[in-house]
């Protein structure tokens, strides 16, 4: 008897692959950056607590990071927990704080065979030390891979990031480092957390909200954007494909003309 169901999950496989030659022909955004969004609303169609919810997003991390890494995205930066996620209930918090060291301590073994390298931006003073803990031993077996760079960002906040610029750079004004003519945006953009990357080509946030809840402000100034309805713990390979795919087709000005 034929196995339907394992023909059309080769045609599936078949589909994809032919899918990602097709979008390695064309340029693809070298920085994706992900918000990622809907967790909670998976589990509660499900009427599970959320903490199911987060716990499922991590199995996404790590076939969209697997899948960019394929695809040769040099960065791939996801919004992991924001400065104002400590407002959320402390069974959820703790929660989400004890996630890096579940999802880096099975997956780290696969991240560093791949060449990826672990990084980080927030503000690492209020990150629990079993968390911090977690990333930083990441961080330091993966530092040097020079493929991938798999860039969490964990309690970060862009206006507190820009915010932390402009008090580095007064301080290096009045200490003589820094002449207030040599100030322009390149050099403002090597005060920022993501001084090590480029500014991503290519913004994706799921869920169905359109809003960059305090995320890369200054970086996603001419990024692309692609939302989706579609809720992070479903968010498959085949949608990463489609966003790259509409990326692709647009076209990028810059301010200027095509």
């Amino acid at each position: 008897m034929i196995n339907k169901k394992k023909l059309w999950k080769t045609a599936d496989n078949h589909n994809t692959e032919e899918r990602i030659e097709n979008i390695k022909k064309e340029p693809v955004p070298e920085h994706i950056a992900i918000i990622m969004d809907g967790n909670g609303r998976w589990a509660k169609k499900r009427a599970l607590p959320r903490i199911a919810g987060h716990h499922e997003g991590m199995k996404t991390v790590r076939k969209i990071t697997r899948l960019a890494n394929k695809l040769g995205v040099k960065a791939l930066t996801l919004y992991a927990f924001s400065t104002e996620n400590w407002k959320r209930p402390k069974t959820e918090v703790d929660f989400l704080m004890k996630l890096p060291q579940e999802f880096l301590g099975t997956f780290l073994p696969e991240l560093i065979e791949e060449n990826v390298q672990v990084q980080m931006m927030g503000e690492r003073s209020q990150i629990p030390k079993h968390t911090l803990g977690a990333v930083e031993k990441a961080m330091e077996q993966t530092s040097t891979n020079d493929g991938l760079v798999l860039n969490f960002a964990l309690n970060y906040g862009s206006r507190a990031e820009i915010l932390t610029a402009v008090k580095d750079i007064i301080h290096d004004a009045k200490n003589g480092i820094l002449l207030e003519e040599n100030l322009n945006e390149d050099l403002f953009s090597t005060y920022l957390m993501t001084r090590h990357l480029k500014d991503p080509d290519l913004l994706i946030r799921t869920s169905g909200e359109i809003r960059l809840s305090n995320f890369m402000l200054w970086q996603l100034a001419y990024t692309e954007f692609w939302f989706t309805d579609v809720n992070w713990p479903d968010f498959k390979e085949n949608h990463l494909l489609e966003a790259i795919e509409a990326f692709q087709r647009r076209s990028r000005r810059f301010g200027g003309l095509s």
